[in-house]
Protein backbone atom coordinates (compact mmCIF):
# COMPACT_ATOMS: atom_id res chain seq x y z
CA UNK A 1 0.00 0.00 0.00
CA UNK A 2 2.57 2.11 1.14
CA UNK A 3 4.89 1.69 -2.69
CA UNK A 4 1.02 2.65 -4.11
CA UNK A 5 0.45 5.82 -2.74
CA UNK A 6 4.29 7.07 -3.22
CA UNK A 7 3.53 6.53 -6.95
CA UNK A 8 0.56 8.06 -7.04
CA UNK A 9 1.97 11.00 -4.77
CA UNK A 10 4.67 11.29 -7.67
CA UNK A 11 2.34 10.98 -10.26
CA UNK A 12 0.81 15.10 -9.08
CA UNK A 13 4.01 16.07 -8.65
CA UNK A 14 4.28 18.96 -11.84
CA UNK A 15 7.45 20.61 -13.68
CA UNK A 16 7.74 23.65 -12.12
CA UNK A 17 9.46 25.20 -15.06
CA UNK A 18 6.87 23.82 -17.69
CA UNK A 19 4.41 26.37 -16.10
CA UNK A 20 6.78 29.59 -16.16
CA UNK A 21 6.96 31.80 -18.89
CA UNK A 22 10.07 34.05 -20.68
CA UNK A 23 9.73 37.62 -20.55
CA UNK A 24 11.72 40.41 -22.42
CA UNK A 25 13.80 42.54 -20.60
CA UNK A 26 13.99 45.75 -22.05
CA UNK A 27 16.40 48.52 -20.94
CA UNK A 28 15.36 52.08 -19.89
CA UNK A 29 14.29 54.97 -22.28
CA UNK A 30 17.96 56.25 -22.25
CA UNK A 31 19.41 52.94 -23.96
CA UNK A 32 16.58 53.34 -26.49
CA UNK A 33 14.94 50.05 -24.88
CA UNK A 34 17.21 47.95 -26.52
CA UNK A 35 16.78 44.30 -25.58
CA UNK A 36 18.89 43.13 -22.47
CA UNK A 37 17.70 39.32 -22.26
CA UNK A 38 14.96 37.32 -21.42
CA UNK A 39 14.21 35.76 -17.47
CA UNK A 40 11.65 33.11 -16.96
CA UNK A 41 8.60 33.44 -13.90
CA UNK A 42 5.62 31.87 -13.50
CA UNK A 43 3.85 34.88 -12.15
CA UNK A 44 4.68 38.54 -13.41
CA UNK A 45 4.95 39.63 -9.91
CA UNK A 46 7.80 37.88 -9.34
CA UNK A 47 9.68 39.49 -11.83
CA UNK A 48 9.38 43.37 -10.28
CA UNK A 49 12.83 43.98 -8.52
CA UNK A 50 14.80 41.79 -10.24
CA UNK A 51 17.98 42.71 -11.18
CA UNK A 52 20.01 42.10 -14.24
CA UNK A 53 23.68 43.28 -15.38
CA UNK A 54 24.80 43.86 -18.72
CA UNK A 55 28.05 45.29 -20.15
CA UNK A 56 28.57 48.56 -22.60
CA UNK A 57 29.77 46.26 -25.19
CA UNK A 58 26.25 44.35 -25.23
CA UNK A 59 24.67 47.06 -25.75
CA UNK A 60 26.55 49.52 -28.07
CA UNK A 61 29.14 46.24 -29.52
CA UNK A 62 31.73 48.89 -28.52
CA UNK A 63 34.70 46.96 -27.74
CA UNK A 64 36.48 48.99 -26.08
CA UNK A 65 33.76 49.60 -23.56
CA UNK A 66 33.69 45.95 -22.64
CA UNK A 67 34.96 46.53 -18.70
CA UNK A 68 32.00 48.58 -17.81
CA UNK A 69 29.15 47.18 -16.01
CA UNK A 70 25.44 48.14 -16.00
CA UNK A 71 22.93 47.34 -13.41
CA UNK A 72 19.37 47.31 -14.43
CA UNK A 73 16.44 46.55 -11.98
CA UNK A 74 12.88 45.70 -13.36
CA UNK A 75 10.13 48.10 -12.32
CA UNK A 76 7.20 47.25 -14.11
CA UNK A 77 5.37 44.76 -16.73
CA UNK A 78 4.40 45.15 -19.56
CA UNK A 79 2.43 42.07 -21.56
CA UNK A 80 5.56 39.85 -22.35
CA UNK A 81 8.11 42.80 -21.67
CA UNK A 82 9.28 44.12 -18.54
CA UNK A 83 10.25 47.50 -18.15
CA UNK A 84 13.99 48.24 -16.11
CA UNK A 85 15.49 51.60 -14.89
CA UNK A 86 19.00 51.99 -14.17
CA UNK A 87 20.21 51.83 -10.96
CA UNK A 88 23.88 51.75 -11.35
CA UNK A 89 27.14 50.80 -13.10
CA UNK A 90 30.74 49.66 -11.83
CA UNK A 91 34.21 48.59 -13.19
CA UNK A 92 36.11 45.58 -13.22
CA UNK A 93 38.29 44.63 -10.91
CA UNK A 94 41.23 43.83 -13.72
CA UNK A 95 40.68 46.68 -15.16
CA UNK A 96 41.19 48.97 -12.49
CA UNK A 97 44.08 46.87 -11.27
CA UNK A 98 45.89 47.76 -14.72
CA UNK A 99 45.45 51.23 -13.84
CA UNK A 100 47.05 51.36 -10.60
CA UNK A 101 50.66 51.03 -10.73
CA UNK A 102 54.27 50.98 -8.88
CA UNK A 103 55.02 54.58 -7.79
CA UNK A 104 51.72 56.80 -8.99
CA UNK A 105 49.08 57.83 -6.46
CA UNK A 106 45.30 57.08 -6.81
CA UNK A 107 42.83 59.43 -5.49
CA UNK A 108 39.62 58.41 -4.49
CA UNK A 109 36.11 60.30 -4.36
CA UNK A 110 32.59 59.56 -3.42
CA UNK A 111 30.13 62.00 -3.42
CA UNK A 112 26.58 62.25 -3.77
CA UNK A 113 24.73 64.73 -6.87
CA UNK A 114 21.05 65.12 -7.79
CA UNK A 115 20.27 65.45 -11.24
CA UNK A 116 18.32 68.29 -13.13
CA UNK A 117 15.49 65.84 -12.98
CA UNK A 118 15.81 65.04 -9.74
CA UNK A 119 17.79 62.23 -9.25
CA UNK A 120 19.98 61.15 -6.40
CA UNK A 121 23.08 59.43 -7.57
CA UNK A 122 26.29 58.61 -5.76
CA UNK A 123 29.49 59.09 -7.99
CA UNK A 124 32.61 57.52 -7.10
CA UNK A 125 35.39 58.96 -9.74
CA UNK A 126 38.93 58.05 -9.24
CA UNK A 127 42.11 60.12 -10.52
CA UNK A 128 45.54 58.40 -11.25
CA UNK A 129 48.71 60.59 -11.52
CA UNK A 130 52.05 59.52 -12.84
CA UNK A 131 53.85 60.22 -9.83
CA UNK A 132 53.16 60.29 -6.26
CA UNK A 133 51.99 63.32 -5.16
CA UNK A 134 51.51 64.69 -1.59
CA UNK A 135 48.24 64.61 0.56
CA UNK A 136 47.50 68.04 0.40
CA UNK A 137 47.53 67.73 -3.15
CA UNK A 138 44.97 65.18 -3.08
CA UNK A 139 42.50 66.82 -0.77
CA UNK A 140 42.46 70.02 -3.58
CA UNK A 141 41.92 67.35 -5.95
CA UNK A 142 39.03 65.80 -4.58
CA UNK A 143 37.14 69.31 -3.74
CA UNK A 144 37.45 69.99 -7.92
CA UNK A 145 35.95 67.10 -8.63
CA UNK A 146 33.59 67.35 -5.74
CA UNK A 147 32.15 70.64 -7.17
CA UNK A 148 32.68 69.54 -10.82
CA UNK A 149 30.36 66.36 -10.79
CA UNK A 150 27.77 68.61 -8.58
CA UNK A 151 27.64 71.28 -10.85
CA UNK A 152 27.53 69.10 -13.86
CA UNK A 153 25.23 66.81 -12.85
CA UNK A 154 23.00 69.99 -11.51
CA UNK A 155 22.63 70.63 -15.22
CA UNK A 156 21.78 67.81 -16.69
CA UNK A 157 19.23 65.07 -16.73
CA UNK A 158 20.05 61.49 -15.39
CA UNK A 159 20.49 60.10 -18.98
CA UNK A 160 23.26 62.40 -19.87
CA UNK A 161 24.68 62.05 -16.50
CA UNK A 162 25.04 58.40 -17.13
CA UNK A 163 26.01 58.90 -20.82
CA UNK A 164 28.54 61.55 -19.77
CA UNK A 165 30.04 58.73 -16.89
CA UNK A 166 30.39 56.08 -19.15
CA UNK A 167 31.64 57.71 -22.63
CA UNK A 168 34.34 59.44 -20.60
CA UNK A 169 33.27 62.94 -21.45
CA UNK A 170 33.15 63.51 -17.58
CA UNK A 171 36.25 62.03 -16.66
CA UNK A 172 38.33 64.33 -19.63
CA UNK A 173 36.68 67.45 -18.28
CA UNK A 174 37.71 66.33 -14.22
CA UNK A 175 41.31 65.89 -15.72
CA UNK A 176 41.31 69.46 -17.53
CA UNK A 177 40.33 70.77 -14.48
CA UNK A 178 42.44 69.04 -12.56
CA UNK A 179 45.62 69.68 -14.85
CA UNK A 180 46.78 73.04 -12.94
CA UNK A 181 47.23 71.30 -9.48
CA UNK A 182 49.20 68.36 -11.19
CA UNK A 183 48.68 66.36 -13.84
CA UNK A 184 47.14 63.53 -14.13
CA UNK A 185 47.35 61.07 -16.56
CA UNK A 186 43.63 58.61 -16.05
CA UNK A 187 40.54 59.83 -14.51
CA UNK A 188 37.58 57.36 -14.18
CA UNK A 189 34.27 57.55 -13.04
CA UNK A 190 34.22 53.90 -11.64
CA UNK A 191 30.85 53.33 -9.79
CA UNK A 192 28.07 54.83 -9.70
CA UNK A 193 24.53 53.76 -8.01
CA UNK A 194 20.99 55.59 -8.11
CA UNK A 195 19.92 56.18 -4.29
CA UNK A 196 16.69 57.61 -5.13
CA UNK A 197 15.00 57.78 -8.58
CA UNK A 198 13.21 61.43 -9.45
CA UNK A 199 11.24 62.19 -12.60
CA UNK A 200 10.82 59.09 -15.29
CA UNK A 201 10.10 59.95 -19.04
CA UNK A 202 6.82 58.90 -20.17
CA UNK A 203 7.14 55.75 -22.38
CA UNK A 204 7.03 56.28 -26.15
CA UNK A 205 3.88 55.23 -27.21
CA UNK A 206 2.96 53.36 -30.27
CA UNK A 207 1.86 55.10 -33.61
CA UNK A 208 -1.55 55.17 -33.19
CA UNK A 209 -3.77 53.04 -35.87
CA UNK A 210 -4.61 55.08 -38.84
CA UNK A 211 -7.91 56.11 -39.07
CA UNK A 212 -9.43 53.96 -42.04
CA UNK A 213 -9.47 56.06 -45.30
CA UNK A 214 -13.55 56.37 -46.59
CA UNK A 215 -14.50 54.47 -49.45
CA UNK A 216 -14.33 55.81 -53.00
CA UNK A 217 -17.71 57.27 -54.29
CA UNK A 218 -18.73 55.28 -56.77
CA UNK A 219 -17.66 56.16 -60.07
CA UNK A 220 -20.76 58.42 -61.61
CA UNK A 221 -22.39 56.42 -64.31
CA UNK A 222 -22.25 57.79 -67.70
CA UNK A 223 -25.60 60.25 -68.73
CA UNK A 224 -27.06 57.46 -71.46
CA UNK A 225 -26.34 59.04 -75.12
CA UNK A 226 -28.94 60.61 -76.56
CA UNK A 227 -30.83 57.94 -79.47
CA UNK A 228 -29.43 58.95 -82.50
CA UNK A 229 -31.57 60.80 -85.51
CA UNK A 230 -33.26 58.84 -87.65
CA UNK A 231 -31.99 58.58 -91.01
CA UNK A 232 -34.03 61.09 -93.55
CA UNK A 233 -36.34 58.87 -96.07
CA UNK A 234 -35.15 58.92 -98.96
CA UNK A 235 -37.68 60.34 -101.84
CA UNK A 236 -38.08 58.64 -105.28
CA UNK A 237 -37.57 60.73 -108.16
CA UNK A 238 -41.65 60.71 -108.15
CA UNK A 239 -41.76 62.56 -104.86
CA UNK A 240 -39.47 64.91 -105.18
CA UNK A 241 -40.56 68.55 -105.42
CA UNK A 242 -40.47 69.89 -108.97
CA UNK A 243 -37.23 72.58 -108.03
CA UNK A 244 -34.93 69.67 -107.08
CA UNK A 245 -35.19 67.08 -110.28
Amino acid sequence: MAEKKSRAAARKIKDKWKAKVWYNLLAPEMFNKQLLGETPTDTPDKLVGRVTEVTVQDLTGDFSKMHIKLQFRVNAVQGQDALTQFVGHDMTSDYIRRLTRRKRTRTDLTVDVVTKDGWNVRVKPMAITDRRIQTSKQRVIRTIMAKLVADVAAKQSIGAVVTGGISGDLAKTMAQVCKPIHPVSRVEVRKSEVWAIGEVPPPSEAPAAEAPSPAPPPPEEPAPAPPPAPAPEELTPEELPPDEI
